[in-house]
């Protein structure tokens, strides 16, 4: 994480989303919502189901267009998909007849690239995500949680600088969520990457954090911008942190949940 004084990497400016726009089944997404995300930041999205969340990714990453305000990525306003954006889904979208080492190296294909020139690259992004070995291994022999690692590694293959994550561990047991939550931060501290991270769970929202933004229901608006002071490096002890418990709490009353256990 770097100062609050670095210029932002993303830069959100009364942005809003109308689909269906004049139609009888018009609707409003997300309505003038800012913020900015700055270098080394890692950002956790949260908020109620349907509430803008992934349209949020997507506007970022150039999927789609705003309908009012910007969305700029280094000082550039965002008007197609960015190649220096990752994209990592809930399902990890793995290609069933390929390995996993060329579904890490499909993106390079996809941006004309040689692949023999990100072999190493491949293997080293293998070996940081606990896949080596598993190189020649499809996805019908890998675990889910070893499946969700190839899609982090195949995101990061082309050196994105910025990590977009649509609730990528949603799918995963407790114990395999927390372990590759934790993962994820000691890859993405080391590349130095931004990350938007979106979630359901207040707890790994502000396990993974340096802030967590929270989104109202539909239309989306940002009812909460909590920075999460807990030291780095992350592990599993921080839940019995006293301020841990208390930027959770303070996450789930903006929510508009009643205290739960950890």
């Amino acid at each position: 994480m770097t100062g609050a004084s670095a210029a932002p990497v993303i830069s959100i400016e009364g942005v809003s989303k109308t689909f269906g726009v004049g139609g009888d089944s018009e609707v409003v997404a997300i309505r003038s919502i800012s913020m900015d995300v700055r270098e080394g930041e890692f950002v956790s999205v949260v908020g109620h189901s349907g509430c803008g969340k992934t349209t949020l990714l997507k506007m970022i990453s150039g999927l789609i267009a705003p309908t009012r305000g910007s969305v700029t990525v280094d000082g550039k306003r965002v008007v197609r998909p960015l190649a220096s954006v990752g994209f990592v889904f809930q399902s990890p979208l793995l290609m069933p007849w390929r390995t996993a080492l060329e579904n890490i190296l499909l993106p390079i294909e996809l941006l004309n690239k040689d692949p023999r020139s990100f072999a190493e690259r491949a293997s080293q992004l293998m070996e940081s995500a606990g896949l080596g070995g598993f190189e020649k291994m499809y996805p019908r022999q890998l675990s889910g949680g070893m499946q969700q690692r190839v899609a982090i590694a195949r995101a990061l293959i082309h050196d994105p600088e910025i990590l977009l994550m649509d609730e990528p561990f949603g799918s995963l047991d407790e114990l395999t969520r927390e372990e590759m939550g934790l993962e994820l931060l000691k890859i993405t501290e080391r590349m130095g990457k931004v990350v938007v991270f979106v979630t359901h769970s207040v707890p790994e929202a502000v396990m993974l954090a340096d802030r967590v933004v929270v989104l109202s229901p539909r239309p989306a608006t940002v009812k909460l911008d909590l920075q999460i002071a807990c030291k780095r490096p992350r592990e599993s002890s921080i839940r019995s942190d006293a301020d841990y418990i208390r930027y959770c709490e303070t996450v789930r009353r903006s929510l508009g949940l009643s205290r739960l256990s950890e």
